[in-house]
């Protein structure tokens, strides 16, 4: 793959946009709105004047017409699936992560705010690689990764462009996911919905004032993961704990029981949090908060908790055991596949099917 110097041929974009290649959006994710379009792509819906851009600075109206990122990766690597982390599908296998620039919260405490917030990912675009849909398909087969996962940035804010690589590698039967902070319209999870597979959502916090202070909304990322669900997609949710946000018993027992009520069998992984981007002086994550959290998962009737970013400090938090009988499953060490006990997705024991994607009907070649 190319790396793009400059952006010669690329339409010039507003002010204040992020400087990177794009192409019309998708038509089923915006429509015109007396001289503005509306964009459809995630749940600020922003209505957008011409020469101006949306919220994530990314896609934008020129002349009447939205613009989205196409044909670049800022990201492209192999990763264990359970880094995503994906804990009940394939374990232990390859997975390639693919991702853009930008997004469309301002999380102080984001982890990957190089290529996500700005202006960090306008220094990132100077070093963009240009590609096809072909080429990071075909980089997944030549890696032998069953699993293709759009992440790093906001993969909302750049579906159209996941949509069609995802399109292609369904005709090598690759499973597609994405890693997304959830704050979805039901437009964007409908239009995803035939090309993908996998969702793994960040629900950040319980509280209505939280995800005000990350520029969002809490109900429309619930309404996500309820639609999801009823929808088919195989759906994991993390929430990263991080004291004095979002560590109160009332909101990790407000998520717990939340999820529970959507279905028993979400995986929640409850996930340290260290220092760092604007809450660099911030404490880190104990072990013990984050055992309150697993413990608030448990109460509330959740099937699969997990705790992570704590490698061999949280015990059985990291193991997958079948919630009928309780025999040891898939055993981890941070990333790592210890053993997997797993018979064609079920116990081995009781014979109870636990709930994920857990194999392929064809092999990669």
């Amino acid at each position: 793959m190319n790396t793009f110097n400059h952006f010669e041929g690329q339409r010039r974009v507003p002010d204040g946009a992020l400087n990177a290649p794009t192409a019309p959006a998708a038509a089923a994710l915006f429509r015109e709105d007396d001289g503005a379009v509306q964009c459809l792509a995630c749940a600020h819906k922003c209505r957008i004047m011409p020469g101006r851009t949306g919220v994530c600075r990314v896609r934008y109206n020129q002349g009447g017409v939205m613009y989205a990122p196409d044909g670049y990766v800022a990201g492209l690597q192999i990763d264990p699936i359970e880094k995503k982390p994906f804990y009940h599908v394939m374990p232990g296998a390859n997975a390639l992560s693919f991702g853009m620039l930008g997004c469309n919260f301002h999380c102080d405490f984001c982890q990957n705010w190089i290529s996500s917030q700005m202006p960090g990912a306008q220094e990132q675009a100077a070093g963009l690689r240009a590609c096809s849909a072909n080429d990071i398909v075909t980089a997944a087969l030549e890696h032998h990764a069953p699993v293709i996962v759009s992440t790093y940035n906001e993969p909302l804010i750049t579906a159209d462009w996941a949509v069609r690589i995802f399109e292609e590698a369904a005709a090598h039967n690759l499973l597609r996911g994405f890693v997304s902070n959830g704050f979805a319209s039901p437009e964007v999870i409908r239009y995803l919905r035939p090309a993908t597979d996998l969702f793994k959502v960040d629900l950040k916090c319980f509280s209505e004032s939280g995800y005000r202070s990350l520029g969002g909304r809490l109900q429309p990322v619930l309404d996500t993961i309820t639609m999801l669900v009823d929808e088919g997609f195989w759906v994991e949710v993390v929430t990263l704990v991080v004291p004095g946000f979002n560590d109160g018993a009332d909101e990790l027992h407000g998520i717990a029981r939340f999820l529970a009520d959507v279905s028993r069998d979400i995986p929640w992984h409850v996930t340290a949090f260290y220092p760092t981007y604007k809450m660099s002086d911030n404490t880190p994550t104990t072990c013990q908060q984050l055992e309150r959290a697993c413990d608030a998962g448990k109460d509330a009737g959740l099937r699969y908790v997990y705790a992570g970013n704590m490698r061999g400090q949280m015990c059985d938090w990291e193991h997958t055991r079948c919630h009928h009988c309780g025999v040891l499953l898939i055993e981890r060490s941070g990333f790592h596949i210890v053993q997997n006990r797993m018979h064609k997705g079920a116990c081995p024991e009781c014979h109870t099917a636990i709930p994920g994607r857990w194999t392929r009907a064809t092999q990669l070649p």
